[in-house]
Parts: C-alpha cells; sequence; structure tokens
C-alpha cells in the first residue's frame, strides 16, 4: 500500500461518507491495479451519492477493462441522466462518447 492510499484512507475513516475520498481512494487502488478494491469504492461512491457526476465514466470504464461491457453501458446511461439533471454538457458528452464507442465496437 502506498503512503498516499494509506493517508487516504486514514482521512475517510474521519469522513466515512466524503465523496471526494471514496473517489481518491478508487483512482488510487486502480491505480495501484487493485481493480476489485477500486470497483468496491466506486460502487460505495455510487451508493453514498449517486449525484457525482465524475464517477460514471470511471466506473464505467472500469467495468470495460474487467470485460463488463453490460455493465458499463448502463453505467454510461445512469451518468448520461445524472449529467442531464445536474446540467453538465461536458459529462454528458464524454459518457456518451464513451457509451457510443463501446456500442460500435461491439458490432
Amino acid at each position: 500500500m502506498t503512503q498516499r492510499l494509506a493517508y487516504l484512507l486514514q482521512l475517510l475513516e474521519a469522513a466515512p461518507q466524503d465523496t471526494f475520498l471514496l473517489f481518491a481512494i478508487a483512482k488510487e487502488q486502480e491505480k495501484q491495479g487493485d481493480l476489485p478494491q477500486a470497483l468496491a469504492y466506486y460502487e460505495r461512491l455510487r451508493t453514498t451519492d449517486a449525484s457525482y457526476v465524475g464517477l460514471y465514466y470511471h466506473l464505467g470504464k472500469l467495468y470495460e477493462q474487467t470485460g463488463q461491457e453490460a455493465s458499463a453501458i448502463a453505467t454510461y446511461q445512469a451518468g448520461m441522466a445524472v449529467a442531464r439533471r445536474a446540467g453538465d454538457a461536458h459529462a454528458l458528452s464524454e459518457l456518451a462518447a464513451a457509451k457510443l464507442n463501446l456500442v460500435d465496437d461491439d458490432e
């Protein structure tokens, strides 16, 4: 475990619902190659705050990376709905492009 990850986990103990920390830990786990743990933290973030727009692109990509294409597509679709509600056109376009690339690759 890296020092950065240990520090983030320590911070999370004090603030277990902190969405930024959950996201940062998921990214750090992903960076370390611990994809199951990264997935667990992304899913925990989704349970904690389903309106966290940045989650959906990264979670979808992780699903793609682990061969879970149906979950990736569903995640992109859910993220697109969240981005629309938030008025986040940039995230919406990124999610739509990721979904389209995945669907096009299947055909």
